[in-house]
């Protein structure tokens, strides 16, 4: 193994970018919740059941976000129209109440800003001094801007977000096509690439590529699923790997 916790074949990084650089995991559940519960509660009246933490990790918590829709809706036996990308935030359709998650963590992000996690920065400092490629691996539309907001866009070599895979046609996680082609852009085999993810799909993505090292990220308690999902290993901050404290 390497200073960096990795093993000694592996060329390159590939990170998520909620929950594994920045903190906006929690701000994505909170929008997530918010405006599942108000489609729910005008759906089902008061007795409505709330989205909650199992629903946000089993169903939506790393996926494409019309898919993150979808997949909740049918675990609850609810099909809607699919409807179009530029739908209202709210309409009665995957992409409407998509669009309308995304206002609400935009909402938040810009109330509250953006925090970094500071152990993923400085082992991002220590695997780009030791010559590593990297790249960013999210299904974020947002994710140069986040990046920009705390001054990271530099780490990455090759970005891959939401709006690249809707361009490349790329779906999205679990399945690797994300990961993948950020291996294929830094021209490095998977085999030779280590992925970070906090999320379960993500898991299930490193797992489906066949990636060398799969590093579970585990900031809700969520260990044992890592990796049942197909971590190699689970730290619960990247300060933990190697010698980067």
């Amino acid at each position: 193994m390497t200073q960096l916790g990795l093993p000694d074949d592996i060329h390159a990084c590939l990170f998520d970018l909620d929950g594994v650089v920045t903190r906006t995991a929690v701000v994505h559940a909170a929008a997530w919740k918010e405006m599942f519960d108000a489609f729910l509660r005008d759906r089902d009246g008061e007795d409505f059941r709330p989205f909650d933490a199992a629903d946000y990790d089993e169903y939506v918590d790393g996926r494409p976000r019309a898919d993150g829709v979808r997949t909740f809706l049918a675990s609850r036996g609810i099909d809607l129209p699919d409807g179009d990308p530029d739908d209202p935030p709210g309409a009665g359709t995957v992409h409407g109440l998509g669009n309308r998650k995304n206002e609400l963590v935009l909402e938040k992000i810009r109330t509250d800003g953006v925090e970094a996690y500071e152990g993923t920065l400085r082992y991002l400092e220590v695997v780009r001094a030791q010559g590593l490629s990297t790249a960013i691996v999210s299904s974020s539309a947002n994710c140069r801007d986040v990046l920009r907001s705390i001054g990271a866009e530099h780490f990455f070599d090759v970005r891959i977000d939401g709006v690249v895979a809707a361009r490349r046609e790329l779906p999205g996680k679990p399945h690797p096509d994300t990961f993948l082609a950020a291996a294929e852009d830094l021209g490095v085999e998977p085999a030779r690439c280590a992925v970070f993810e906090d999320a379960l799909a993500g898991m299930d993505a490193g797992r489906a590529g066949r990636f060398g090292y799969v590093v579970g990220v585990d900031r809700v308690g969520q260990s044992d699923a890592l990796y049942a999902h197909g971590a190699d290993i689970v730290v619960k901050d990247l300060a933990d790997l190697g010698e980067t404290k």
